[in-house]
């Protein structure tokens, strides 16, 4: 991460009238599955979500952070990566979060300010509710995206059932001043993220090649990232980006991730048509969840590189 380099990402615009099937829906979806193979993400121009609505989610989020410790602790789940998280610890000394799960269920974000709130918070809810439809709304239509790509469909036995997990991320400023890493390089454990941030840049992926792209998207853009779940489940075709967030300065940052999550007890496996002689299977199945628990029990692995844990999976069979 020595410089920034001069690519780009893809910059992909979605719009409201987007038909499925018509000759604009596949051009579309060559241009989702050729990011997603080449980069592992592209930035999202979405219009359904105004600037307006992003404005007041974080406002709210910043409500939320300024929160007693205590309060925030409450934010507990025995679910890896779901949870709170406090800034400092050798890994994460910048990195402070809270996990909303099922966050486009009104009852599920309502339960959640019940606990930060003593009297419940329903603007809120409501902010935060609104979002997540919205973002849930263009994750399924880019999960429609990569399925009709590689002509697969909707068969039960190719699709993955997701919910929406929110994370609501804070980066603290580096004492120096200088630009420091405030998150250690990762891939994403689950499906696929999708990032909308505060206009404070910082986020970094990696390419194939090993050379780190600076991401400036427009205040109105989203950024699509590709998980190590999608990796699997597309026999390797879809690459699992490596990201960073690098900070200078005196600002804080805030984004929040809204990630395709596998329901309990999903099986990770490649369609049968995305095994062929060009592409011979490379991992065996393994379950979603024992997965997730081995890459935070091993958190080296979990940071570091998710091949390593893919190659467990191929020879113990999750």
């Amino acid at each position: 991460m020595g410089y920034e380099s001069q690519l780009q990402i893809p910059v992909i615009e979605f719009t409201k009238d987007m038909v499925r099937g018509t000759d604009g829906w596949q051009s579309l979806c060559k241009r989702v599955r050729e990011a997603c193979e080449s980069f592992g993400c592209f930035e999202v121009v979405y219009d359904k979500i105004s600037s307006h609505l992003r404005d007041e989610t974080f406002s709210l989020i910043k409500e939320l952070c300024n929160l007693p410790v205590q309060t925030k602790r409450k934010n507990f789940t025995s679910k890896p990566l779901h949870g709170y998280y406090e800034p400092g610890g050798e890994f994460l000394p910048f990195y402070e979060s809270f996990g909303i799960d099922d966050a486009s269920n009104c009852n599920s974000v309502r339960s959640f300010a019940d606990l930060m709130w003593p009297t419940g918070h329903d603007h809120f809810c409501k902010t935060i509710n609104t979002l997540m439809k919205e973002l849930e709304e263009l994750s399924h239509m880019i999960g429609l995206m990569i399925l009709d790509s590689y002509g697969l469909g909707e068969k039960p036995e190719t699709m993955m059932r997701h919910y929406q997990l929110l994370r609501v991320m804070k980066y603290l400023a580096p004492p120096s001043g200088e630009c420091t890493e405030v998150a250690m390089a990762h891939t994403d454990k689950f499906s696929s993220a999708i990032l909308c941030e505060n206009h404070i840049s910082g986020l970094e992926i990696e390419t194939k090649d090993g050379e780190w792209i600076k991401l400036v998207p427009s205040p109105s853009s989203l950024v699509f990232i590709v998980g190590d779940l999608l990796t699997a489940w597309s026999n390797g075709r879809m690459h699992a980006a490596k990201h960073t967030v690098k900070l200078s300065g005196n600002k804080e940052r805030y984004s929040l991730g809204a990630f395709a999550v596998p329901v309990e007890g999903t099986i990770i496996k490649a369609p049968k048509e995305m095994v062929d002689e060009q592409h011979p299977q490379l991992f065996k199945d393994f379950d979603y969840m024992d997965f997730v628990n081995y890459a935070v029990s091993h958190q080296s692995l979990a940071i570091d590189n998710a091949n390593k844990l893919f190659k467990y999976a191929a020879r113990h069979q999750l």
